[in-house]
């Protein structure tokens, strides 16, 4: 069964293998956990994590888990609606509105089990959701579940997207998108798109009420001295002709955790309570995994973008001015996630030769000991080395790929 398929995904070089990990380094506050991992028991520099800051080998994680084990035990035992839910649940939910100024926030599962839940509980029938044509797959899932009527706009792109929200006719016009892209490292321009909303919705005078959807996984912890895309932009929740904003973020990336969360206004956590279906249809995230996601926060609300997170910045500054000192393509990042394309690729979009072309270069930079995985179709269109830098990097590290690069440049 799918023998011709796998075997024209070979051929293309898109067929994925899993690489397990045997262990990772690292531990302790100033952990490297995020920039070592070990397999086939050799230990690599990594360059494809999401832990930003380095958080997910910090002791007081661990503490904070441990702690949570020992008092409720490691299962939930059934979704929050059965009761399999805790009171650090509550505090974690009460925490993250503060943290992100809004009325409530409600804890789901993960990123795509959020997005995927709340999108069709937002937008019905005879609403329009309007999606950026890069949103990261959680978004597009989400979308496809709605049985609103689904419009994609041009990346980033202002005046398409405001000419589409007068085209369109819609009881409920919701825009999402992600605030940093994934795959490209940029960042949406939530200001510009609050604009255009403010002025949509005093065109309209409440008809056509506007509903700013926002994928913060990347952003969270990472922009905004942590506090994420809003705060990056100084927007902040406010009532009518202003957007309705629900900003979606993960405790799985810059928090060093796992799971994700919604926070919006306290009648819209009531709504997806009542109608988000992996809320109501999955056993709630354990005590332990909600104690360690607390734990996080609060190392992040200590930084204040002066300890972590500024480091992060700094490193991510390192390698970004060495990729292009080098001649490298990063297309047009603007966070710590960085592609890396060779400059003689033709950046001809899903070319199997390209495919083919990045697959040696990630080979190459292994043998050097650096793990960065090749990123290709249908993920991307234009195949890369997608580069996370974080936190715990060294300059050194930072310095290792750049010099494995220039040597291997010249030779794909």
């Amino acid at each position: 069964m799918f023998y011709q398929e796998l075997e024209k995904l070979q051929k293309d070089k898109l067929l994925r293998e899993i690489r397990d990990r045997a262990a990772q380094a690292g531990g302790g506050p100033a952990a490297q956990c995020s920039s070592r991992i070990i397999m086939d028991n050799r230990e690599y520099i990594s360059f494809a994590s999401n832990d930003y800051l380095g958080l997910a080998g910090h002791t007081a994680l661990a503490a904070a888990a441990k702690e949570a084990m020992d008092r409720y035990g490691f299962g939930a035992g059934a979704s929050r609606l059965l009761s399999g839910g805790t009171l650090l649940h509550r505090e974690l939910e009460e925490r993250m509105a503060e943290f992100k100024q809004t009325e409530a926030a409600l804890v789901f599962n993960s990123g795509h089990a959020a997005n995927v839940s709340a999108i069709p509980a937002l937008a019905g029938e005879g609403d329009v959701l309007f999606s950026d044509e890069l949103n990261h797959a959680g978004i597009i899932d989400g979308c496809r579940l709605s049985r609103a009527k689904k419009v994609l706009y041009r990346h980033r792109d202002m005046d398409h997207l405001s000419g589409l929200l007068e085209q369109e006719q819609g009881k409920r016009k919701i825009i999402a998108t992600d605030t940093v892209f994934s795959m490209d490292g940029d960042i949406a321009p939530l200001g510009d798109i609050y604009g255009i909303c403010l002025q949509h919705n005093k065109r309209s005078r409440g008809e056509a009420n506007t509903v700013l959807y926002l994928d913060d996984a990347h952003g969270a912890g990472v922009l905004g001295n942590g506090r994420g895309a809003l705060s990056h932009f100084n927007i902040k929740p406010e009532p009518w002709p202003a957007p309705a904003i629900i900003q979606m973020g993960t405790f799985s990336k810059a928090l060093g955790s796992y799971g994700a969360f919604i926070a919006a206004g306290k009648s819209t956590i009531e709504w997806l309570i009542n109608t988000g279906r992996g809320f109501i249809y999955s056993t709630a995230l354990p005590a332990c995994v909600i104690a360690a996601s607390l734990a996080a926060l609060s190392l992040v609300q200590e930084d204040q973008g002066q300890g972590l997170i500024k480091k992060l910045w700094q490193n991510r500054e390192r390698l970004f001015k060495g990729l292009r000192s080098l001649g490298f393509n990063t297309m047009d990042s603007e966070t710590p996630i960085i592609p890396i394309i060779p400059p003689h690729l033709s950046l001809n979009k899903g070319a199997v030769h390209d495919s083919g072309v990045i697959l040696k270069l990630s080979e190459r930079l292994l043998s050097r000991g650096i793990y960065a995985p090749a990123i290709r179709p249908p993920t991307v269109s234009i195949p890369r080395i997608r580069a996370t830098i974080t936190a715990a990097h060294t300059e050194a590290d930072i310095d290792w790929l750049l010099e494995a690069l220039a040597q291997t440049k010249g030779k794909l």
